[in-house]
């Protein structure tokens, strides 16, 4: 469909031009009428100098970088097509000089347009070739890190879920069906580079239902989502992140602060918990948020914000724009 547009566009402009400089040449410039007009006989050898350079030397030369060489034929060209059409075909008998100020126009003005159009759609097609690369780098590396994600929020699941079969089976089942909503959400739903705010919430609220059983006795979880639009897209499996770090590196007996906040089509996930010093620097926790900050780059450019602060406590705030 691209090419199909991009050829009909450009047949569009060839078209147009013709039209437009034959008129120029017959009724603004021209001394002669239709019928013994030399500029109708010329047409023809000027269309074969035209696309003779827009096919053939155009591609050649510029594959092959010889500008300046290019440049010197170009001149040439355009030099004896004008000698051809003064004596051959004007017959005007005049000097060198005043043929070239008389009619070089007629075979520069041609020659100079489309070797222009023919370099413009030529850096459209490279401009389009970069973007598919770009894009499909962009997809490659979203699914290769997303993989590295999803592990990690399968196992604690999983984990859960097996502690419960045996200290509360009457319970499992429960867990069991948020297992298979989060296994729907991590193995469909998120192979889309965003995804409804509303499931990603869903997602996340199981996720800390699991971790509210399985750290219950052990940890203490503050946990509070006020979002005013659930409509809005977000990237996936990124907030999971930063809330699975906090489980994984807080401290017994502590509390984990969650707030999820969303107005104006601007998400704020805050996420504050105890840790110690001597663990903070866990390889794990280092890829994570090295994970979390190139999918915000891919998917957020400049629309967001990611403050981590260690201090007392390990403080994190994401700032997503949804719009």
């Amino acid at each position: 469909m691209i090419d199909f547009k991009k050829h009909t566009s450009q047949i569009l402009v060839h078209i147009l031009f013709w039209m437009l400089f034959m008129f120029v040449s017959l009724f603004i410039f021209s001394r002669y009428y239709w019928a013994e007009n030399p500029f109708l006989q010329y047409l023809s050898i000027l269309g074969v100098i035209v696309y003779v350079n827009h096919f053939v030397l155009l591609p050649f030369f510029v594959k092959r970088k010889w500008y300046v060489l290019y440049g010197l034929l170009f001149i040439a060209i355009s030099f004896f097509a004008t000698q051809v059409y003064c004596d051959f075909f004007a017959q005007c008998g005049c000097s060198i000089m005043k043929c070239l100020s008389d009619y070089l126009w007629q075979t520069l003005v041609p020659l100079i347009f489309f070797s222009f159009i023919w370099m413009l759609f030529r850096f459209l097609d490279e401009q389009r070739l970069k973007e598919d690369m770009i894009k499909q780098h962009t997809e490659m590396e979203l699914k290769f890190l997303k993989s590295q994600i999803n592990p990690h929020v399968l196992f604690n699941n999983l984990n859960t879920i097996y502690s419960y079969s045996i200290e509360k089976p009457n319970e499992t089942p429960e867990l069991i069906l948020m297992l298979s909503d989060n296994l729907k959400h991590v193995l469909y739903d998120s192979n889309a580079a965003f995804v409804d705010l509303e499931k990603e919430l869903h997602f996340l609220d199981n996720y800390i239902k699991f971790q509210k059983i399985r750290t219950e006795g052990v940890k203490h979880i503050e946990y509070t989502a006020n979002v005013m639009s659930g409509y809005s897209k977000i990237g996936p499996l990124l907030l999971i992140t930063i809330i699975e770090n906090a489980f994984k590196h807080s401290t017994l007996n502590s509390t984990i602060f969650i707030q999820l906040t969303e107005k104006d089509n601007t998400l704020v996930c805050t996420c504050i918990n105890e840790f110690e010093h001597n663990n903070i620097d866990n390889t794990d926790s280092k890829i994570g948020f090295k994970n979390l900050k190139k999918r915000l780059d891919l998917l957020y450019p400049n629309k967001h914000r990611l403050h981590i602060e260690k201090t007392d406590q390990f403080k994190v705030i994401l700032t997503l724009d949804l719009s």
